[in-house]
């Protein structure tokens, strides 16, 4: 049984909208997490859902491709919790190659199970997994080209992460229940290792449900900014890339449908780019003289975090890597982190 679970009525809740009122444009240009509820709820895997966990299980054992995917498994005294050993040397999970079809059969099964193992199947892309879901599974407001993937398994915490990514997320059976933070929240959110993270994304070492923790003294000022939401079959969520978020998965059977893609519409970029970045930083300015680093962050300030063209001054045929954002330029700008590193 999991005892990890955040009690939803102590937070300010998500902003929501209904799904004829949902603007793409808007809700990107406002940089908020928004909730749509009902959003996919005429989505036939949503309509099985509802009829019963079987009618949702049975259609996607029917549509398996039978490639074994990324999954999980929890011992039960982790309470379901993705994360890391006590003493941090190692995850607390075990990581497994299998179908989809072989998850649903272990997931019946661990559902009657009062204390049973946590499993997750993580991240698989539906055309690998379930193309058969691709083509009356969409949200026509998206590029076609953003790829959807399957999240599923039992009552699971994936802890307090971020993507960089733009997030749709769309519950297609089950519970889960959303708890976000903004991206300023970082200093009290006690975040763990970056380059040795579960499934790749850096996590919040505090638990939610342990406001009190000495450890984490700063937690209580992040949970009084918490906003959170309980999405149902059909609801969905706009998660703006950075901001914090901690799921749980509320039900013996869940699954979810995501979709992520980055807002600049330039060939060859994306946002791998900027993580490349944050390790390039502490390489270059982490071990600079505390005068060197500030003076530093005032260069990036004006050429890259600032509002104002730091080029306007500049003719635009001398402008080079102030130029237009454009495919060359981000060539370029490659070659040149090459060239330095």
């Amino acid at each position: 049984m999991n005892t990890a679970a955040v009690s939803a009525s102590q937070f300010k809740p998500i902003e929501e909208c209904d799904p004829r009122a949902f603007d793409l444009d808007a809700a990107l240009a406002r940089g908020k997490p928004l909730v749509i509820r009902g959003l996919v709820r005429d989505w036939p895997i949503v309509q099985l859902s509802l009829q019963s966990d079987t009618a949702f299980a049975q259609r996607l054992a029917q549509l398996d491709s039978g490639v074994d995917v990324t999954t999980l498994m929890l011992a039960p005294e982790v309470d379901g919790i993705i994360g890391y050993t006590s003493d941090l040397s190692d995850f607390n999970y075990q990581h497994f190659k299998v179908p989809v079809t072989w998850g649903l059969a272990r997931l019946a099964k661990y559902s009657q199970r009062e204390h049973a193992p946590g499993l997750v199947i993580q991240s698989v892309p539906l055309r690998e997994c379930l193309p058969g879901l691709l083509t009356d599974h969409t949200l026509p407001f998206l590029d076609p080209r953003i790829e959807p993937r399957l999240w599923m398994g039992n009552r699971t915490i994936t802890p307090t992460h971020f993507d960089s990514q733009h997030n749709i997320a769309c519950v297609v059976c089950g519970t889960r229940r959303f708890t976000l933070f903004p991206p300023d929240q970082l200093p009290n959110l006690y975040v763990g290792p970056l380059d040795f993270a579960p499934t790749g994304a850096a996590i919040s070492l505090a638990r939610l449900d342990r406001p009190d923790d000495p450890r984490y003294p700063r937690l209580k000022l992040a949970l009084a900014t918490a906003q959170v939401a309980e999405l149902h079959e059909g609801d969905a969520i706009y998660i703006p890339p950075l901001w914090w978020h901690h799921v749980e998965s509320r039900e013996q059977l869940n699954a979810l449908v995501n979709y992520w893609w980055n807002a600049v519409g330039v060939p060859g970029y994306h946002t791998g780019h900027a993580r490349a970045a944050l390790f390039h930083c502490l390489l270059a300015f982490r071990a600079l003289p505390p005068a060197e680093r500030a003076a530093w962050r005032n260069l990036l300030d004006y050429y890259v975090f600032g509002d104002e063209n730091p080029a306007a001054h500049i003719p635009e045929s001398r402008r080079g890597v102030l130029g237009p954002f454009t495919a060359e330029l981000v060539e370029e700008l490659k070659q040149r982190a090459r060239q330095n590193l």
